[in-house]
């Protein structure tokens, strides 16, 4: 007894292991899709597992990628539709996780405007932020009213889709987020309606995950990162109006009506078991990409997601 105690003394009184660096860069401005990460950080978590977490939003949102494929940071929140399209393109990238498991994306239109369902866009005119994806979401959705591309006039608006659809620069958008566009332009006053990817003949897939370098990531912190957030979300979901006060207390910028609107509507989004890998669904949206023209071939999963925790 006394050697353990003795030991035990040693321990307490022993300078503490300086936790492992690790840098994430975020897709965006910090927002409620990060909600896990950023309360992870905040309570304590990533102390827990001997993680020292550098946060970084990034002033381009494609850029993300590219910087963990170039080995200048440990993971970035990205896309998973985009992720198909840049390990085509010969990124060495992979998905290690999943931040928010359900689509998120949607064709907004004005609640009481002139579209009332798929059909009527015909000879209308659809805006849209990144060209690639959204054109092939969006031709899978037109077809659905017996439309093509060839009956819409595409025109892009940046990341200006709400304020576009509510000057009546065009008649709906396609890239809209579900919990911000919809609350922003409620709020405003002009109230707007999605028609949603998932209910319109697309593959379900994960619209936030995070990706790490084939080539160089160090799995032992990236399971530790998981292992966290997983932490993180599951107090979320169990203490939504508290992991509210804790994550909307890191930024004033944050304490408005726009983000507690989203903050409603995005945390039952947040992946309950981040590493855990769905397969199936990586394999159906690979083949969709594919059947659409937008891959020339297909790849297996396993060259573009990874369950770490089954390794």
């Amino acid at each position: 007894m006394r050697i353990l105690a003795f030991l035990a003394a040693m321990l307490a009184a022993a300078p503490a292991l300086a936790a492992d660096k690790m840098t994430v860069i975020l897709d965006w401005f910090v927002n409620p899709d990060h909600g896990p990460i950023i309360v992870a950080r905040e309570l304590g978590y990533f102390d827990e597992v001997g993680l020292d977490v550098e946060l970084i939003a990034p002033s381009d949102p494609s850029d993300p990628p590219k910087l963990v494929a170039a080995g200048k940071a440990d993971l970035a929140v990205s896309y998973q539709p985009q992720l198909h399209l840049q390990v085509a393109e010969g990124l060495p990238l992979l998905r290690v996780g999943t931040l928010i498991g359900t689509p998120l994306t949607c064709l907004l239109v004005l609640e009481d405007g002139p579209i009332k369902e798929i059909a009527d866009l015909k000879d209308r005119k659809v805006g849209f932020s990144v060209a690639g994806v959204e054109e092939v979401l969006l031709t899978r959705v037109l077809a659905n009213g017996g439309l093509t591309m060839a009956d819409v006039d595409l025109i892009n608006v940046n990341w200006s889709l709400s304020p576009a659809l509510m000057a009546g620069q065009v008649d709906a958008v396609m890239g809209a987020f579900r919990n911000f566009e919809l609350n922003q332009m409620e709020i405003e006053g002009v109230p707007g309606r999605c028609f949603y990817l998932e209910e319109e003949g697309l593959p379900p897939y994960d619209e936030l995950i995070y990706v790490a370098s084939s080539e160089t990531m160090d799995a032992d912190r990236i399971v530790r990162f998981l292992a966290a957030t997983e932490k993180a979300t599951h107090h979320i979901v169990n203490n939504p109006e508290a992991a509210w006060e804790t994550f909307s207390g890191t930024a004033a910028e944050l304490q408005d009506a726009l983000n507690a609107k989203a903050w409603v509507d995005t945390w039952p989004r947040f992946s309950l078991a981040p590493a855990g890998l769905d397969a199936g669904r990586y394999a159906r949206f690979e083949a969709f990409l594919h059947a659409s023209g937008l891959l020339d071939d297909t790849r297996p999963v396993s060259a573009m997601a990874i369950d770490l925790g089954a390794q």
